[in-house]
């Protein structure tokens, strides 16, 4: 543990992302905020501060526990944030919508394969006659 901890260190050793330099990118593409703001790579994390970090589909919003600037195991690592109650309400939500919406579209417009070709052609026949 250190006292001062750069932020794409710090998101790194949480394992936010699997390299520095993905860590980098991120930040330098606006994706990653400090305090509800874009923050610049060497921006010194402090305890307490909040982070908003994108992972996959959602945005995770964490409060700074600990610093560290060295990459250890998950369990701690776990250790060094703590994502917020509105955090964890929100991505609730959103995977509810994918859920929802997911059923909804179980089968995007696809040709037909042999049996439903089968079943369409019968259904033809029926019709004429």
């Amino acid at each position: 543990m250190s006292d001062s901890v750069r932020l794409d260190k710090w998101l790194w050793a949480a394992r936010f992302f699997k390299t520095r330099a993905l860590a980098k990118k991120a930040i330098e593409g606006g994706k990653v905020h400090y305090d509800g703001t874009r923050a610049k790579t060497s921006k010194n994390v402090e305890l307490g501060a909040l982070i908003k970090v994108p992972q996959g589909w959602d945005v995770l919003e964490v409060e700074v526990t600990a610093l560290s600037d060295q990459r250890r195991g998950a369990p701690e690592a776990r250790k060094l944030y703590a994502e917020t109650q509105e955090s964890i309400e929100h991505r609730a939500r959103e995977a509810e919508a994918r859920r929802l919406n997911n059923q909804v579209m179980q089968h995007p417009l696809k040709r037909p394969d042999k049996k439903q070709r089968r079943e369409i052609q019968r259904f033809q026949r029926h019709q004429g006659e």
